[in-house]
C-alpha cells in the first residue's frame, strides 16, 4: 500500500485548522467542544507522527509544520484558558515568554546570517508532555466538573520548571553559537 507523502502535512494543517476553533469553543465556554477538538488534535499529531515514521514519509515542510502546529495549539490555549481565567495567568506569560524568546534568538541568528539548527532538547518533550497534560486536565475538568487539585498544581510545578529549565538551555546554546561570530 502506498501513501501519498503529502498525507501527514495534511493531517499537520488540519491540526492548524483546529485552533480557532477550539479556541471559539473555549472563549463561548463550550468547554465540551474544547476538549474534544483537544483530543481530536492530539490524535492527529500522533497518527501524522506514525505515518511519517513509519511509512517513511518525513519532509522538511512536516518538520516545520509539526512543531507549529503543536505550539499555535497549546499557545492557543494556554492564552485563552488564561483570559477566560481558568489557569494563572503567570504560567501563561511563562510559556508564552519561552517560545517568544526562543522565536527571537532564531531571528537573530538568521539576521546575523548565523542560522542556528533548532534540535529539541529533551527537557523540552517533557516541558511539551507537561503543558499537554496540564491543558487536557484544566480542559477535562471545566467540561466534566471535577476538581482537578492536587494535579494541576503538579503540572503546573512541572510547566514551570521544564519551561525554565529548557529556555535557560537553549539560550545559553544560543549565546554559545552566537560568540562565534567573528568582529569585522
Amino acid at each position: 500500500m502506498t501513501i501519498p507523502h503529502s498525507i501527514p502535512n495534511l493531517i499537520t494543517l488540519g491540526r492548524i485548522l483546529l485552533v480557532p476553533i477550539v479556541v471559539w469553543a473555549i472563549a463561548a465556554g463550550e468547554m465540551e467542544i474544547a476538549f474534544l477538538v483537544f483530543v481530536v488534535a492530539g490524535v492527529s499529531d500522533a497518527v501524522d507522527g506514525f505515518l511519517a515514521k513509519r511509512f517513511n514519509l518525513r519532509s522538511e515542510l512536516g518538520a516545520l509544520l509539526d512543531p507549529l502546529a503543536d505550539k499555535a495549539l497549546l499557545v492557543s490555549i494556554f492564552v485563552t484558558l488564561g483570559i477566560w481565567g481558568a489557569i494563572p495567568r503567570w504560567i501563561v506569560i511563562l510559556v508564552v515568554s519561552r517560545d517568544i524568546m526562543i522565536v527571537a534568538a532564531v531571528i537573530v541568528s538568521w539576521l546575523f546570517d548565523r542560522p542556528v539548527a533548532m534540535k529539541p532538547l529533551m527537557v523540552s518533550k517533557l516541558n511539551t508532555a507537561a503543558q499537554v497534560g496540564f491543558a487536557a486536565l484544566v480542559l477535562a475538568s471545566l467540561s466534566f466538573g471535577f476538581e482537578p487539585k492536587p494535579y494541576d498544581v503538579v503540572l503546573m510545578v512541572l510547566v514551570t520548571a521544564f519551561t525554565l529549565v529548557s529556555v535557560g538551555l537553549y539560550l545559553v546554546e544560543w549565546v554559545r553559537h552566537m560568540n562565534t561570530i567573528e568582529v569585522r
